[in-house]
């Protein structure tokens, strides 16, 4: 046997992945038609919280649209399934990327740094929409803190069967035949919903919004292992008001369907819970069903209500709420610390959907 010894590591190849990874602003390869196409830059404020101390964010903003500096959680995006999508990125202060969290297109337009390069001046991402489904769009530039800051966004891949009209009944995947097999006891999964619920939940400790743009990246202890959130809030809207703000109640009609996409934004153990009887129907962008035509991924899952649904960092589920009853219902988040599993000082959010 023959032994060939080498370097355990070579310098200069663990600085450009780990402390300074590669800035560059190459033309896209392989660049083709478009169906979409959108432009994203960096952006940073100051929002005031619950306390009324001001803390700084920062976020994708999308330059075409008035009054969007501020984005937080930033803009969603929709794209339809099959469609081939372009986003115009410029960071604007200094290099940043953006990872598209659950897709998987080529390394170049993944948005990695570290495993490709960090968009110094400007870059057009390209990416097929493969698979519909529940995603993320954030940085991967200092991920751990980028993250925090603020820079995210939701994704979502609508099938191709979506109407486009958004006051008709969308699809969060294609339907069934109606001859085939219903995907729960009772229902068909992959019918119609008359509305949608977008929930991004997230904690902020104050301290890590004064770091710096690199800290923590080239070894430095900055605390970035030390996470003590104080405020908690689902789309950027304080706890204690998401019970009244547009942006976390929902409004449905009765004996309607009601799609629930929940996120998890923060860097607390979530559980989530609803007052309603609901199916689990997609998780992290792969759906639930039990057609083997359309893909068989797995059958949808009853959550009874009550039922603690833990939720991790990053991950997505699709929630669907069959013909809702009329009613008010609660859609409680209840953040706990990652290493002791205890519920937060006012660690609790709440969200609505009312029926009528």
């Amino acid at each position: 046997m023959t032994t060939l010894y080498r370097p355990i590591s070579d310098p200069l190849e663990f600085d450009t992945f780990g402390c300074h990874p590669f800035e560059n602003d190459p033309a896209t390869p392989d660049r083709t038609t478009r169906q979409v196409f959108l432009r994203r830059q960096v952006s940073d404020w100051n929002v005031n919280m619950k306390d009324g101390s001001q803390l700084q964010f920062w976020g994708f903003k999308d330059p075409d649209i008035s009054g969007s500096d501020s984005p937080w959680p930033s803009k969603t995006i929709r794209v339809k399934q099959g469609q081939i999508f372009h986003c115009e990125f410029k960071p604007s202060k200094g290099a940043h990327t953006i990872h598209w969290h659950g897709i998987e297109p080529t390394p170049m337009n993944d948005g990695v740094g570290h495993t490709s390069f960090e968009v110094k001046s400007s870059y057009t991402y390209q990416w097929c929409a493969h698979q519909a489904g529940t995603y993320l769009y954030h940085c991967h530039k200092n991920t751990v803190l980028h993250f925090e800051m603020g820079m995210y966004g939701v994704l979502i891949i609508d099938p191709t069967t979506t109407s486009p009209d958004r006051n008709n009944p969308q699809y969060l995947y294609d339907p069934f035949d109606p001859a085939s097999t219903t995907e729960a006891p009772g229902i068909t999964v992959g019918a119609p919903y008359a509305a949608e619920s977008i929930l991004v939940f997230d904690d902020v400790d104050p301290r890590w919004h004064k770091l710096d743009h690199n800290a923590g990246m080239c070894g430095d202890d900055v605390g970035l292992d030390k996470f003590n959130p104080t405020y908690f809030l689902i789309n950027g809207v304080h706890n204690g008001k998401t019970q009244t703000d547009t942006r976390t109640v929902t409004k449905a009609t009765a004996g309607r369907n009601v799609l629930v996409r929940l996120a998890n934004a923060s860097y607390s153990k979530l559980y989530v819970t609803l007052e309603i009887d609901a199916w689990i129907v997609e998780v992290d962008g792969r759906p639930l069903r039990s057609n083997s035509a359309k893909g068989a991924f797995g059958r949808p899952k009853l959550l009874p209500k009550g039922t603690r649904l833990e939720v991790a960092v990053a991950q997505r589920y699709a929630l669907w709420i069959p013909k809702i009853p009329r009613g008010d219902y609660r859609i409680t988040g209840s953040f706990h610390h990652w290493v002791t599993n205890r519920k937060h000082f006012d660690g609790e959010a709440v969200a609505r959907i009312t029926a009528a």
